[in-house]
């Protein structure tokens, strides 16, 4: 028997909650391979949604995805989001909320095997994105 997924229900739930106390509801999402969110405001790799009814239009929490229109910058887009990819959901107000395990869905595991292996140079010189050559962290002081 296959377990269903509680995570759309208490979504829903902690949803209603922030919308009968007055609090502002905020998804937490995991950006990770295509989604219809707004890219340039993805940050580490996450975006933070406000998803009262005052900010979206036609909000509708599924049982596989979230989706919605809503304004960025003035220009309104339509958001569609799985379900597997909320990390959190909760209030503005008090941060009170609930977090939740990525779930990867089965287009992602697809993705990830039909996607080519990228091997790194080994005659080039430059240091890997984001990080210094040996890969060690370091402090640097500016004034």
């Amino acid at each position: 028997m296959q377990s269903v997924s509680t995570k759309p229900y208490l979504i829903r739930a902690l949803h209603e909650w922030c919308s009968d106390h007055g609090f502002t509801p905020y998804l937490v999402v995991s950006v990770r391979g295509k989604m219809q969110v707004p890219m340039e405001y993805v940050k580490n790799g996450e975006i933070v949604l406000n998803i009262s009814y005052n900010a979206t239009r036609n909000l509708s929490l599924g049982n596989d995805y979230i989706s919605f229109s809503a304004r960025f910058n003035g220009v309104s887009r339509d958001i569609s989001i799985p379900v597997g990819a909320v990390v959190s959901i909760f209030s503005r107000e008090n941060g009170e909320g609930m977090g939740f395990e990525y779930e990867e869905s089965p287009a992602d595991a697809s993705a990830l095997e039909t996607a080519p292996e990228s091997k790194p140079d080994d005659d080039s010189n430059e240091p890997p994105p984001g990080g210094r050559p040996g890969g060690k962290p370091a402090l640097r002081i500016v004034k």
